[in-house]
């Protein structure tokens, strides 16, 4: 007998969840009321039942307030009953005591637009997040607080921790969003990943987080405390997992807590000089699968839309654009088929839901990589099998209850009544889509740019003097990514190289992250470290003169660190100095006298903004120029589609539109494949105007700013990749009187396309059955093509938004012609934009 362990806490009614939602289906949503809540060993119990939560991470902080209605309804559409968020302490609290909670930090406007939605919310408070976001979400100042050290037995850390996360808890109370009050808060997490760093702090760190654990839970959130990445979560607070295979991971050790998935990562964050980073749909599926399948109730998609790193706010080295290969991707446009395949799988899930919650489950293991998983409750003939195959090469066949089930690699079949396979990780149903970036023809009208050099600032002309280069972040103190170091120094002629075939040289030892050095106002190089490893040495060829000599150091950082033990001493900038290849040996120049300045001239004139650009004076550009300021006007785009910079003809620097930051950019750091990490930049619609939108690009290293692309971003091709051997559709299925159910008389394979709104099929460019060859964009005919495949497509799709394909041999005449191929449908159709008189 099961002894449910009741958490006095109390949660909302789960709302009624639409099963077997298309792309774009209009979802019809009920507003959450309040009900009691608690947990068990199985799962979370909402309004009296357990419930399987499928989440995925939006955080409001990386998209626009106008982004996140359309957000939300795509997130519902994929099948999720949850949003995950973190709290971002230092976008809440900039100055000690200075709250700000409006504008894209309106947290509480974004829960509630969730509730609309029908949707629970995991609200992730810390407040460390890591989260790749600036300081791991740690406001600067806390680095001024006196005796501070970071997440430890400290009274100093505890004490503002204390009186954020009670701050917090006091603007969701006053708007009523914990679900006691009738909102859609269900979960609250303090702290985060906390193993990571305990080993460091021992004792001291075992103390802390009982402190945070019991912090947490006499605060009066009514809701259960979780823990993630926290195998001896104390008391009632419940631990979770983070990674890609918690199914194979995780490892229960508290048997009344369920067994929840904070962090399922959809891809992998990256960092400038990252080549490309995939997770392929099928094997996101597979580890969802094999979570439930192994007695998982809770999974959270991180990210389920990453969105983009605005102004300053990336962690050290990462790019502007974050976790682009979600489900939806930095534009919300539909990453597909990760979208359509985790939406399959999770009504899949739902048709298995009285067997996962409620039914005694056993385990048969075949071989090494075969097993098969039950669930039944045999009083309600409820019977729910997971079929796996694990080995990543090999395809095989299970007999399970006198059938076999043939299974390709690296799958899991989900038979909901232990008969019929509804789903299989590795076949996809889901359409496939190709993002194109179209340039915006207007914009480049009157594409004429000026241009304003940065002075590069002489020791005498600084307002900060010390006999030794001071360290950057204490300099900066998060203010600006920028901090000059000037020496000056003089030499006589004949400690000048008398030989021609030697130069001085110059060299510094830097703490990270990146440097620009001038001599005597002439650009001379760049050095710069890794997201690895910071520091760097800087070595480079220079000219020298008799007499006085000027050294200046552009030193930035990209972003502050957000992980790891004594985050508060981190450090960066000029180390030591000197200049070699001298007559007269080596000249140490770190203690030689330096000046400091903080920040650019720009940045203070505030040339990015229309009411500043008059304080400098401007001249028609020219390209390749070091610390540059350049400027153009231009209408936005037409429509409604995502807009994107192309900056692909750049180097180093950052991006301001209307006044508004738009973030880091680096082209010039390529990757081991020879190619920039990012060379499109995200501009968000809210940040335009119709006409004469001021565009300023601050340019560190060389550029050409007339080559810049101002685009609309679209997912208008849109592809499906369909064989013979793939199940129906998941919608074919439904539950009725607790019994499987089919929607329709044809179970056969078929393949779904449909245009985003307003949009139409208007040419089929590819179409064949047999076994073709490529992927969406790029599709061939193989060995066997039919040529009936493109007319009947074009029959059933050209001038529609969606159409159903049948997969089968027998609909393309292939039967017979094309023995022993895949069998397989491609299709690559074009979609348009509507005619205005039928869009009325």
């Amino acid at each position: 007998m099961r002894v449910v362990v009741y958490h006095k806490v109390a949660c909302l009614v789960a709302a009624l969840l639409s099963i077997g939602l298309s792309v774009n289906t209009a979802v019809a949503t009920e507003e959450v009321v309040a009900s009691g809540c608690s947990y068990d060993g199985r799962s979370l119990v909402i309004n009296g039942k357990r419930e399987l939560i499928f989440s995925g991470s939006i955080h409001y902080t990386r998209s626009q307030p106008d982004m996140w209605p359309d957000l939300l309804r795509k997130s519902r559409e994929g099948g999720l009953n949850a949003i995950s968020t973190y709290v971002f302490w230092n976008v809440h609290e900039p100055e000690s005591g200075k709250f700000d909670f409006s504008g894209q930090n309106d947290l509480a406007k974004f829960i509630k637009l969730a509730q609309k939605n029908g949707m629970f919310v995991i609200l992730r408070v810390g407040p460390f997040i890591q989260a790749e976001w600036n300081h791991g979400g740690l406001p600067y100042w806390l680095r001024e607080v006196p005796d501070m050290t970071f997440r430890t037995n400290n009274e100093p850390f505890k004490r503002h921790m204390e009186k954020f996360v009670s701050k917090v808890v006091e603007e969701m109370n006053k708007e009523k969003l914990f679900a006691s009050q009738g909102g859609p808060i269900i979960l609250f997490q303090i702290e985060n990943e906390y193993n990571n760093v305990a080993a460091t702090f021992k004792e001291e760190g075992t103390k802390y987080i009982h402190w945070a654990a019991n912090m947490a839970l006499n605060l009066s959130t009514g809701v259960p405390v979780i823990m993630c990445k926290q195998n001896d979560a104390p008391g009632a607070v419940i631990p979770t997992c983070n990674g890609r295979n918690c199914g194979d991971t995780f490892v229960p050790v508290h048997s009344a807590k369920p067994i929840l998935w904070t962090e399922n990562w959809t891809a992998q964050y990256r960092v400038f000089g990252d080549p490309p980073s995939q997770r392929s749909a099928e094997d996101l599926a597979f580890s969802v699968a094999r979570f439930f399948a192994r007695s998982g109730t809770l999974i959270n998609y991180y990210m389920y839309h990453g969105g983009t790193n605005y102004g300053r706010t990336g962690a050290a080295f990462v790019t502007t654009r974050y976790y682009d290969e979600a489900p939806l991707d930095e534009y919300g446009l539909y990453k597909e088929p990760k979208w359509g395949h985790l939406r399959d799988l999770h009504h899949t899930l739902r048709l298995c839901r009285k067997g996962l919650l409620w039914g005694k489950s056993s385990v048969h293991s075949i071989s090494k990589d075969f097993e098969v998983r039950v669930y039944e409750k045999s009083d309600e003939n409820i019977c729910v099998a997971f079929l796996a195959n694990a080995n990543p090469k090999v395809d095989g066949t299970i007999n399970f209850r006198g059938t076999s089930y043939y299974l390709p690699r690296h799958s899991i079949s989900i038979l909901p009544d232990c008969k019929t396979v509804v789903y299989n990780t590795q076949k996809v149903n889901a359409q496939h889509n190709a993002r194109t970036f179209i340039v915006a023809k207007q914009t480049q009208q009157g594409n004429e740019w000026m241009m304003n050099q940065e002075p590069v600032p002489r020791y005498r002309e600084t307002a900060v003097k010390a006999m030794e280069p001071l360290e950057l972040f204490n300099m900066t103190k998060d203010r600006t990514d920028y901090l000059w170091y000037s020496t000056s120094f003089k030499i006589e002629d004949d400690d000048l190289p008398i030989r021609h075939d030697i130069r001085p040289v110059l060299q510094v030892s830097n703490l990270g992250h990146v440097m620009h050095a001038f001599v005597n106002g002439k650009y001379v190089g760049t050095g710069r470290g890794t997201k690895i490893e910071k520091s760097f040495v800087f070595q480079q060829p220079m000219e020298l003169k008799t007499g006085l000599n000027h050294i200046s150091l552009l030193n930035m950082m990209v972003g502050l660190p957000d992980s790891g033990a004594y985050m508060e001493r981190r450090m960066a900038g000029v180390h030591t100095a000197a200049i070699q290849g001298l007559n007269t040996g080596t000249l140490d120049l770190t203690t030689n006298g330096w000046g400091h300045q903080v920040g650019l001239a720009g940045e203070f004139f505030k040339i990015y903004e229309e009411e500043g650009m008059s304080k400098v004076r401007w001249a028609p550009a020219v390209k390749n120029m070091q610390v540059t300021w350049y400027r153009r006007y231009f209408d936005a785009p037409e429509g409604t589609d995502p807009v994107a910079l192309d900056l692909s003809s750049m180097g180093k620097g950052f991006m301001y539109v209307n006044g508004k930051p738009l973030g880091r950019y680096w082209v010039s750091y390529l990757s081991p494949l020879g190619k920039p990490s990012q060379s499109v930049y995200h501009v968000p619609r809210s940040y335009l105007k119709p006409k004469n939108n001021f565009l300023v690009i601050f340019e560190e290293h060389t550029g050409n700013p007339k080559d810049i692309l101002i685009m609309t971003v679209k997912r208008d091709n849109i592809c499906t990749f369909v064989s013979e051997q793939n199940p129906a559709l998941s919608k074919s299925w439904s539950r009725k009187d607790g019994q499987l159910k089919t929607m329709g008389d044809d179970l056969s394979p078929a393949a779904t396309l449909t245009c985003p709104d307003k949009k139409i099929i208007n040419k089929v460019v590819f179409a064949s059955f047999g076994n073709p060859l490529g992927m969406c964009g790029n599709f061939t005919a193989g060995s066997c093509h039919t040529p009936k495949a493109i007319s009947l497509v074009e029959k059933l799709c050209v001038g529609k938004r969606s159409c159903t394909l049948p997969a089968t041999g027998k609909d393309y005449d292939a039967d017979a012609k094309c023995p022993g191929t895949a069998s397989t449908l491609a299709v690559q159709a074009k979609c348009v934009k509507r005619k205005d008189k039928e869009n009325n």
